[in-house]
């Protein structure tokens, strides 16, 4: 019998600064209201996100200064690294361990450009082994965090005993801009938050008997002719969001059917969830996600308390709610799952270890 890969800890790190939603939505009123003649009709927006609170890397009076890609990367980096750092310490220490004893990093990061790679930068402070493994991984966006999960997991079963971490980082706010305003760019400002979410696992070597978690199965469906759907822009000041079409309805007719496929390969149903543990990318999100998988609405209320709290923090966001229902207790068996680009889903089946 294989042994099971078990999630030993998840670690949160939240970006150094508050952005309460009120006062992000009037600095974006006195910068775009006269030069976004759309302005006054989206600002509903920010009412609507179902976001109180967000964080980012850089005070609100850094975006307001235009910025290109060489001072955005600098943000990115430097802010990246720290989250990094701190949601992998949290991270190691719930799981009573250290970075020497690190022998896999997965790290996912799709909202700057980083050559060495974070955990690459992050060695020394978390004194990660010279022969630790790193695998950098770009482009993921917001199922970042699910893939992530999977792609770890996968290592863990490859490596029995091992100990894999898996840190998802991102600072979306450096998307923010003035020039060349667009409707996803608005949409994106009620939206984005930063942070970072890390998770420890181990296949084998008393893991069983550790962990919180069991990972069952892992599975991924790209729908074809999707790829306008979201992604980013590369333009001379930065990244740019592309929401080219609406995610909410496509997410209501699509996703049910896409997640009978994808628990069928592992010979589960949809009834044999108790608990799915969603990437809340927006509050409309949200609502399609239980209408498509026949949830009674309010049923995630996880994902409406992270949103409220943090913003889509794109990757990590999906990590936060796992946190908090770990917290509150898993249930039986629970599936995690995100939308991102490609368009694609991914799906993590876990069990309750207890």
């Amino acid at each position: 019998m294989t042994a099971p890969v078990a999630l030993l800890s998840i670690g949160t790190a939240d970006a150094p600064h508050d952005m309460p939603q009120p006062t992000v939505a009037e600095v974006a009123r006195s910068l775009f209201q006269h030069r976004f003649p759309q302005f006054d009709r989206m600002a509903k927006v920010f009412d609507t996100a179902g976001i109180q609170h967000r964080q980012s890397v850089m005070p609100i009076d850094w975006y307001i200064t235009p910025r290109k890609w060489p001072e955005r990367t600098e943000a990115y980096v430097s802010g990246a690294v720290d989250l990094f750092s701190r949601a992998a310490e949290n991270a190691l220490a719930n799981a009573g361990l250290t970075g020497p004893e690190v022998d896999i990093i997965v790290t996912v990061s799709s909202t700057g450009i980083a050559t060495p790679s974070l955990e690459a930068r992050a060695m020394a402070r978390l004194g990660f082994r010279s022969d630790a493994a790193r695998i950098p991984v770009f482009g993921l966006g917001c199922a970042g965090g699910v893939t992530g999960l999977a792609i770890a997991s996968r290592m863990a079963r490859a490596t029995p005993g091992a100990v894999v971490l898996l840190v998802a980082v991102e600072v979306c706010t450096l998307s923010f801009r003035m020039e060349d305003l667009t409707k996803a760019d608005i949409v994106a400002t009620a939206l984005f938050g930063d942070g970072a979410a890390a998770c420890v696992l181990r296949c084998g070597a008393g893991a069983g008997e550790d962990g919180f978690a069991h990972v069952e199965a892992t599975a991924e469906h790209t729908w074809p002719d999707t790829l306008d759907i979201m992604g980013w822009r590369v333009e001379p000041d930065g990244l740019g969001v592309i929401f080219a079409r609406a995610i909410p309805p496509f997410a209501r007719e699509h996703l049910r059917p896409a997640m009978d496929k994808m628990l069928g390969s592992n010979g589960q149903r949809i009834e044999d969830v108790d608990r799915f543990i969603c990437h809340p990318g927006g509050m409309k999100v949200i609502d399609a996600m239980e209408a498509s998988l026949s949830m009674d609405q309010g049923a995630l209320d996880h994902e409406r308390a992270v949103l409220a709290d943090h913003g889509n923090m794109s990757a990590p966001t999906v990590l936060y709610v796992l946190d908090r229902a770990r917290r509150a207790g898993l249930p039986p068996r629970s599936v995690v799952t995100a939308l991102g680009p490609g368009f694609t889903a991914s799906t993590v089946t876990l069990s309750n270890a207890a």
